[in-house]
């Protein structure tokens, strides 16, 4: 399948469901497992300003109705910054997070990532900043069942234009680095949710993010496996430098963040 026609499966894929497999080169390699890490102080000095969010609005029809699922939202992630985005479901969350991935367009408002205003970009070169920028892992997994563990790993590689070992080596580090390397030749339908979970979090890290956006990433865990996967945020934020952004309505999520925005009704409070 050429990166043209994987490119179009995965925009009808995208559509029916919000979401967006991104592309992202690995940013550095990690010398040590990513195991449980203890809390970052919500003091932790923050870097610049990675995503400006200013005034930022969305409706959507439905029907013949027009919902409001954001008004005048204003917020800022820093770099290396653990950010949780909490709301009770059908509060705006998961519609800030796509619009700061620049998945879907505001209404009004804008949203600057890493110094460009998403909306000075035509489809194509913001197609091709979020392949390289920005990380997007989702509650359901998105793996393509009819791929290997590592052919779905490269995915992000293909659409980047990676040499194929290039991409190969990535895949294959990664896996061994999360507890998953020996899975490689098995289909999504032959590993555990954890298990998938951690390769949906590989296939972001990939072509190397500033920022990674989770949308409810332990949504279909158990205790144990959500617990293991926030583990797996923090050692990725600490040991690559990365941002970390979570959609959730888990308040033990929110408490392990260095920073917490709480939305209702589509506005924050």
């Amino acid at each position: 399948m050429s990166p043209e026609e994987l490119d179009r499966f995965l925009k009808r894929f995208n559509d029916d469901t919000d979401a967006a497999i991104a592309a992202i080169r690995q940013h550095a390699r990690a010398k040590r497992s990513f195991s449980a890490s203890p809390r970052i102080s919500a003091s932790r000095p923050v870097g610049k300003t990675l995503v400006s969010v200013r005034s930022l609005g969305k409706k959507y029809k439905v029907g013949r109705h027009t919902v409001q699922a954001l008004t005048n939202v204003t917020c800022e992630v820093h770099e290396g910054e653990f950010l949780v985005i909490t709301a009770p479901s059908g509060s705006g969350k998961s519609t800030l997070l796509q619009l700061m991935g620049g998945l879907d367009k505001p209404t009004n408002g804008s949203v600057t990532v890493d110094g460009v205003d998403l909306s000075s970009l035509s489809d194509s070169r913001l197609s091709e900043f979020r392949s390289h920028t920005i990380g997007f892992v989702f509650q359901f997994f998105y793996l393509q069942p009819f791929l290997s563990l590592e052919r779905n790993l490269e995915l992000p590689g293909i659409f980047a234009h990676t040499k194929r070992q290039e991409r190969q080596a990535r895949a294959k580090e990664l896996a061994a680095t999360v507890g998953i390397g020996d899975k490689l030749g098995y289909l999504p339908k032959e590993l555990s949710g954890g298990q998938i979970q951690r390769a949906a979090i590989i296939r972001a890290l990939l072509n190397s993010p500033k920022i990674i956006l989770a949308d409810e990433p332990t949504g279909n865990l158990d205790r144990a496996n959500s617990v293991g996967i926030i583990d797996l945020f923090e050692q990725i934020r600490q040991t690559l430098g990365t941002a970390i952004v979570i959609a959730t309505h888990d308040t033990a999520i929110a408490e392990r963040a260095d920073r917490v925005i709480s939305l209702q009704d589509g506005a924050i409070v």
